[in-house]
């Protein structure tokens, strides 16, 4: 194919619009990245750049030396794994069988699934059910009342409808049932749209934290986002007390560890997305070729 000049600028038009607007998204995570390694001195001057001169690591050794961040750290990779996996079977288990024309009140099911996406019943009804469960300061409060999204519910059976009727038709007369159709057939060509899902449960996981907040008063049991939301608090009181005189040392000192304390809880959720980039890609392109 051959492309004509103003083609090519308009790609490369296209290109420079696209940095921008990357680069523009990735301004604040290198302010906080440049705060947290700045000195106070340099918070309290204004002299914070993305590339300190001077860089200090004491925010992030206030933040390490804290054994209930490292605690809490460690607590919410787990729960993150677990929500993750049992949202997905949750997730598959209620959307498989809905593909199914044969199902009896299979459209009054569907109208009751996606009637919760638009309506629920409030906090206060939410904590008395919750209250009623028993699952006051209990772990699991944090795994069993989020463990299914409509939405991504809907993702995964749309794709299930993409799948050709003749696959599991045929292996029906080869005598499969349906549940060896769903790990033979169905689960392996949902590898993209999966990813994708186990990405979105992981990060609304990791990211939450108004459910402990909530429902938690143990700080055992505290994810980090809410031992973050703690830190942050804290800081700011201490911050308040330096500015009225009341405790020593340098205003606006805590913005330093805010951002360091942000960063360490930030980062991990970050690292995961290289791993899950090439089912994205696949994702993209399924259907792109038919043969």
């Amino acid at each position: 194919m051959i492309k004509s000049k103003f083609t090519k600028v308009g790609d490369i038009s296209i290109a420079v619009v696209c940095l921008l607007v990357i680069f523009v998204c990735l301004m604040p995570m290198l302010n906080i990245l440049a705060r947290s390694l700045s000195s106070p001195l340099a918070i309290v001057n204004r002299q914070v750049t993305f590339l300190p001169v001077d860089p200090s690591l004491d925010s992030y050794r206030y933040v390490f030396k804290d054994p209930s961040f490292s605690r809490s750290m460690g607590w919410t990779a787990m729960l993150t794994v677990i929500c993750t996996v049992f949202s997905l079977v949750i997730t598959i288990l209620c959307a498989y069988p809905l593909i199914y024309d044969g199902l009896k009140g299979r459209k009054l099911l569907n109208t009751l699934i996606i009637f919760t996406m638009y309506f629920n019943a409030g906090t206060i009804p939410n904590y008395i059910l919750i209250k009623d469960l028993g699952l006051i300061n209990n772990p699991l409060v944090l795994i069993l009342p989020g463990c299914l999204s409509v939405f991504n519910m809907i993702i995964l059976r749309s794709f299930f409808y993409s799948v050709p009727d003749s696959l599991r038709e045929s292996a029906e007369l080869d005598g499969a049932n349906p549940f060896t159709v769903l790990v033979r057939i169905y689960l392996p060509l949902s590898a993209p749209v999966l990813a994708t899902l186990a990405l979105f449960y992981a990060v609304g996981r990791w990211n939450g934290f108004s459910d402990a907040l909530l429902y938690l008063t143990k700080p055992d049991f505290h994810p980090i986002q809410l031992k973050l939301y703690n830190i942050i608090n804290n800081l700011s009181s201490i911050e308040i007390a330096t500015q009225e005189g009341i405790a020593g040392g340098v205003p606006q000192a805590s913005e330093g560890m805010k951002a360091a304390a942000v960063m360490f809880a930030t980062v991990p959720i970050l690292v995961v997305y290289p791993w899950l980039q090439r089912y994205f890609i696949a994702g993209v392109t399924i259907g792109a070729v038919k043969g």
